[in-house]
């Protein structure tokens, strides 16, 4: 079914990097999630009409919230495509984040006021009716939930989009809620206890739950969280295997929406190597980038000498060094300047962005090894933080 609505609903529905298609994706879940939001909150209303069940009026309520966060996920589609303008030159993707987090906190307020109104039963219960037809409604909610949360994980795994993941995580919240009610509804029948109350407190709690995962997930990328490691690993892979580039540093990656991610880094090349040849293959890295992962990239060309022996033999000392004294730890732009009385060990030495070391402490420790070198050797370093994890 999700297959056959995406293939004629959603134009070009293979380009998931195009922010067009991205958008169309957007309005289908959009749309369907309010049709069949608004159904169940009618039919749950009827129920709650018909038994009094404060938990059934609850989950109608839910599904209301749930038809409303809806159309926040189509709008914020809709904004998130528009192209970019003199204000916002990387677009407004971001939008679709903001998007996702307002769907978050509407579903945290919902899961407040029922966890507020179920105590009040609790300390006060009411008698509950029951109707086969409330039973039939909760049953065929709880269906219309799991295909939900199926289509809507789907969709937004195929386009990479937290609002989706949001919303098909509060389908599957709603699944557990609506089976609580449904539970509480035929205990309370059959068993004769008072338990309505008890149920809408547990339909609250998985409400929260959801709307707390869905927040997390949503306010990370607006944070600037680290990039996916794979990403990082795959473009690394990329850009050395072009026999021109004998390595890499440096590499910042900036989220600025899905579809628009853009990077940098620094590549390190023979300082005697053909210039136009070198910048040929640059630019070459550039496109491929591009194209293998949306990622516009800028690279900076880093000239190293690569034919002195000596020099190769000591940066590689000086590697095996930082590595010991914090694992993970590399170093780029080395060079050496001797002199009459000593010699300058020169480089750049970038930690891992997990590790907890002071720097100040990490560079006087790696400059005592460089020095075991030879005490001759003065340090010169350079400590940095990287930017991934990878």
């Amino acid at each position: 079914m999700t297959q056959w609505l995406v293939r004629h609903l959603v134009r070009d529905w293979e380009k998931t990097e195009d922010p067009a298609v991205r958008e169309r994706y957007g309005v289908l879940a959009g749309g369907v999630g309010i049709a069949l939001n608004l159904l169940l909150s009618l039919g749950k209303f009827f129920a709650g009409l018909l038994t009094g069940s404060i938990a059934v009026t609850a989950d109608a309520f839910n599904n209301l919230s749930d038809a409303g966060s809806s159309v926040v996920t189509l709008v914020g589609f809709k904004l998130a495509g528009q192209k970019a303008d003199a204000g916002h030159p990387f677009g407004h993707g971001r939008m679709e984040y903001l998007a996702g987090l307002l769907v978050s906190l509407m579903i945290l307020l919902v899961g407040v006021e029922l966890g507020r109104t179920s105590i009040g039963k609790i300390l006060h219960p009411e008698e509950v009716e029951f109707s086969a037809v409330s039973v039939a409604i909760l049953a065929a909610s709880i269906l219309v939930k799991l295909w939900m949360g199926q289509f809507n994980r789907a969709l937004g795994k195929r386009i990479g989009s937290a609002a989706m993941e949001a919303t098909a995580a509060d389908s599957l919240s709603d699944v557990a809620a609506t089976a609580a009610v449904l539970a509480g509804t035929l205990i309370g029948h059959f068993a004769h206890v008072s338990v309505d109350g008890w149920f809408g407190a547990a339909v609250a709690v998985f409400i929260l739950r959801a709307g707390w995962g869905a927040a997390r997930d949503t306010v990370d990328p607006l944070l600037g969280s680290a990039p996916d490691p794979e990403l990082v690993r795959s473009i690394r892979e990329l850009v050395l295997s072009h026999p021109q580039v004998t390595g890499m540093h440096d590499l910042v990656i900036h989220d600025y929406g899905p579809g628009r991610r853009l990077c940098s880094f620094h590549a390190e090349v023979p300082q005697d190597a053909d210039i136009l040849e070198t910048h040929d293959a640059i630019d070459h890295i550039e496109r491929e980038i591009r194209e293998r992962f949306g990622v516009e990239a800028t690279v900076h060309m880093d000239p190293i000498a690569t034919d002195d022996e000596q020099i190769n033999r000591l940066r590689a000392q000086v590697a095996e060094l930082a590595q010991a004294v914090e694992p993970g730890m590399t170093i780029h732009d080395f060079r050496v300047v001797r002199g009459p009385t000593h010699t300058n060990v020169i480089f750049d030495a970038v930690v891992p962005a997990a590790s907890r070391a002071d720097d100040q402490q990490l560079r006087d420790r790696l400059a005592r090894a460089v020095r075991t070198l030879d005490p001759e050797y003065q340090p010169v370093i350079q400590l940095d933080r990287a930017y991934t994890g990878g």
